[in-house]
């Protein structure tokens, strides 16, 4: 952790990091020895999306500034895995849809929110020149809709029911991002969905190699919205972002999630953490950069954790 803190620094964390140091000797049971340090899980997705790459940087940071702490990532298929992690005690913290998520959540719930930290995107990736314009093109057609077990599966077969693609009529693989991003331009699939935030690195990645379309799928949302709740929204992939057409796309907001099992006092330094160095973390990927203390504590159906509440009481977003 590095000594040189400011004056106003020192004042404000001097107190969470005294409190976090007799933490982690209240978990060595106050033995003569070594102190283990308290793990840190985080539970993100594919290598090339957002998620790892938020993860870890989110990572470094804990490392960096939390004593007595070692936080590290799990690779996972993303949202529902991460989801399942977390509330089975296999990750501490982890990132995920709000479209994942039950609507109403158990009277005791074993995953609580820290933040709401940016949208995710619903992209139908395909070749330029290839046969799929619209949607419905889909129909007959190899078509990745995700890895088991990730957000994007669920926001795509969702949207596969509600246009009516769904069964058989779409030729399904379940395929995580790098995988889907060889086999379009391997010319074993015919496109497929990826939910991530902008940009997403492996689609960016493809797009340097190869001339891709975005599919427009902006009309989609509002017979998703009542469908399955109001947690989507329309939201734009301009031209810039992959050298492609722009388009409309369904999105979605993301959450960091936590164990409930975690102590307010940890959970507390982790949120101010995450909303003080924004602009560290978006080193790492843009959509960090998104976050602000006042969008960050909408976090529907999710409580807060009691430590991340206590953080935005006094921060009052």
């Amino acid at each position: 952790m590095s000594r040189h803190w400011s004056v106003r620094g020192r004042r404000r964390t001097a107190a969470p990091l005294a409190l976090l140091l007799l933490l982690v000797t209240a978990v060595a049971g106050c033995r003569d020895e070594p102190t283990e340090p308290v793990r840190i899980r985080i539970a993100t997705g594919s290598p090339t999306a957002v998620y790892h790459a938020f993860g870890q940087s989110l990572a470094a940071l804990l490392n960096r500034e939390l004593p007595g702490v070692r936080a590290d990532v799990v690779v996972t298929a993303a949202s529902a895995q991460n989801v399942r992690l977390v509330g089975s005690g296999e990750a501490e913290l982890g990132f995920t849809q709000a479209d994942v998520l039950p609507p109403r959540e158990p009277e005791h719930p074993r995953v609580l929110a820290v933040a709401r930290v940016y949208d995710d995107l619903l992209h139908l990736v395909t070749t330029a020149g290839g046969p799929v314009r619209t949607l419905a093109d889909l129909r007959g057609r190899r078509v990745s809709v995700g890895a088991d077990g990730s957000g994007t599966e669920v926001t795509a077969t969702r949207l596969l029911d509600v246009a009516q693609l769904d069964g058989d009529r779409v030729r399904q693989e379940h395929l995580g991002l790098d995988d889907s991003v060889t086999a379009l331009r391997e010319g074993r699939i015919d496109a497929f969905f990826f939910s991530g935030g902008l940009p997403v690195r492996g689609v960016a990645e493809l797009a340097r190699q190869t001339s891709l379309r975005m599919v427009d799928l902006g009309d989609w949302t509002e017979p998703l919205r009542r469908a399955y709740g109001e947690v989507y929204v329309t939201r734009d992939i301009p031209r810039s972002v992959y050298q492609a057409d722009p388009v409309s796309t369904v999105a979605n907001p993301n959450y960091l999630i936590v164990s409930a099992e975690l102590p307010a006092t940890l959970v507390r330094e982790v949120t101010r953490l995450l909303m003080e160095r924004r602009e560290e973390l978006a080193a790492a990927h843009p959509a960090a950069g998104r976050m602000s203390p006042r969008s960050a504590i909408v976090t529907t159906p999710l409580p807060l954790h009691p430590g991340a509440a206590q953080w935005y009481r006094a921060a009052k977003p």
